[in-house]
């Protein structure tokens, strides 16, 4: 195999990976690709300083990215390897994947594949319709494969759920540092364009009347706010620490789950304030403290027919990405590619 069939590889992989979920969609990620290798870096200047002064949402993020990177290279049928957390010396370096080999491409990453193009943050209330047991054993394994748990909350931990993120809201809603950090990442200080941000497209009209309440956004968008969420399921994801490695694997199985729902008809909502909150991380400590240390919630639910959803966050008319020469740098292998993007 040419060092130039590699380097292309590793290019696509990383494009495909700028698709992956981010909190307010910062994408706080740079890809490097060399030859014979593809590093994921986390981008400090893409961090929410305020509503994530400790990076675990910013390194969750990148751990989806890094998911899709490695479906997008199982895709295609190659085998890699993966160091995490590789150099102490470099705590910004979060991955390096390494490709090992070209085979057959892996059909069950190629049906993820296929989901990462129409993924996208439904924030409205979700159908009357429970998800059937079975779609969710299957996406409980999803995540369990990455080495991430996803504990589905009873009836009683859902109003637990629902209290802390009432004082997460207050907590938050009162501080005025993450007030205007939203306000820049939802496009209202003129702030988070180009590819940047959450759009009034994914938002919904009012604030649903729901048991557990989405994230105020502080603006009205375009999203149908009719219905509740009393047939939605919700799941927390948990893991063996509370440090960056975890956090990564927290958003490699985000990833995993995710594109695992959209091909059985699930929809996904994450839900971050609780964690953003020290004072109700630690409420979803106490609900899984037999189990681990909590990094997400997820609404899982059933979309309704009746209400339009959003655009596809990476459809052509969906929410904008940052351009791939913003996220991928292709410097070092440019002269092994044929066709070498924009750098």
């Amino acid at each position: 195999m040419s060092t130039g069939t590699v380097a292309a590889a590793l290019v696509r992989a990383a494009v495909m990976a700028g698709y992956a979920p981010s909190v307010h969609n910062t994408q706080p990620w740079l890809w490097t690709v060399l030859p014979d290798r593809l590093e994921l870096s986390a981008v400090r200047g893409r961090q929410l300083a305020a509503t994530d002064p400790d990076g675990r949402l910013l390194v969750t993020s990148c751990g989806a990215a890094l998911h899709h990177a490695r479906v997008a290279l199982a895709a295609e049928g190659w085998d890699y390897r993966v160091d995490r957390l590789p150099d102490p010396g470099r705590p910004d370096l979060l991955a390096v994947v390494t490709p090992l080999g070209h085979a057959a491409a892996a059909p069950a990453a190629m049906r993820l594949v296929q989901a990462v193009r129409i993924r996208r943050s439904d924030r409205r209330p979700v159908t009357r319709e429970r998800v059937p047991v079975a779609r969710l054993r299957v996406i409980v394994e999803s995540a369990r494969a990455e080495g991430v748990g996803l504990h589905l909350l009873s009836g009683e931990q859902v109003y637990d759920l629902a209290s802390a993120a009432h004082r997460a809201d207050a907590v938050e809603s009162a501080d005025e540092r993450i007030q205007q950090e939203l306000a820049y990442w939802t496009g209202q200080l003129g702030g988070a364009a180009g590819g940047l941000g959450v759009p009034a497209a994914s938002l919904p009209v009012v604030r649903p009347a729901t048991t557990v309440p989405n994230r105020d956004f502080g603006r009205a968008g375009e999203l149908s706010a009719a219905g509740h969420d009393e047939a939605a399921v919700y799941g927390l994801l948990y893991g063996d620490g509370d440090e960056p490695g975890w956090w990564l694997r927290a958003g490699e199985a985000l990833s995993a789950a995710w594109l695992t729902a959209i091909g059985l008809g699930v929809g996904v909502l994450p839900l971050s304030a609780v964690i953003e909150v020290p004072v109700t991380r630690a409420v979803l400590r106490r609900l899984v403290a037999e189990l681990g240390w909590p990094y997400l919630v997820l609404r899982l639910g059933l979309a309704d027919p009746d209400h339009a959803g959003p655009p596809a966050g990476t459809a052509p008319g969906g929410p904008a990405r940052l351009d791939p020469s913003q996220v991928v740098d292709t410097s070092a292998v440019r002269h092994l590619l044929d066709d070498p993007p924009p750098n």
